[in-house]
């Protein structure tokens, strides 16, 4: 049995494949050179469908990873660091 969001996520793939066909929208058209332009620079076009789907989910799970921590460890270091400057700067006060 299929769970309400993965039939939404399908509702909503098959609503936008037709817009990946369209030739004449420059977004569109972006869009699939850069998807080609990342296959070819990354050599993804020589792995078969299943390798790339894993190549991509560990990279997409490697990039949230270090986003989320960036995001929720940066903005403390930066204040550490800044604190550290100060009194490098100004001395104990």
């Amino acid at each position: 049995m299929l769970n309400p969001t993965t039939i939404t996520l399908l509702l909503i793939s098959l609503a936008l494949l037709p817009a990946f066909f369209v030739k004449s929208d420059p977004l569109v058209a972006w869009l699939k050179r850069k998807r080609y332009q990342y296959e070819v620079t990354v050599p993804l076009y020589m792995l078969t469908p299943t390798e790339q789907f894993i190549f991509n989910s560990l990279l997409f799970l490697c990039l949230a990873i270090m986003f989320i921590a960036a995001g929720l460890y940066l903005p403390d270091h930066i204040m550490k660091i800044s604190g550290r400057v100060y009194y490098y700067v100004n001395g104990d006060s």
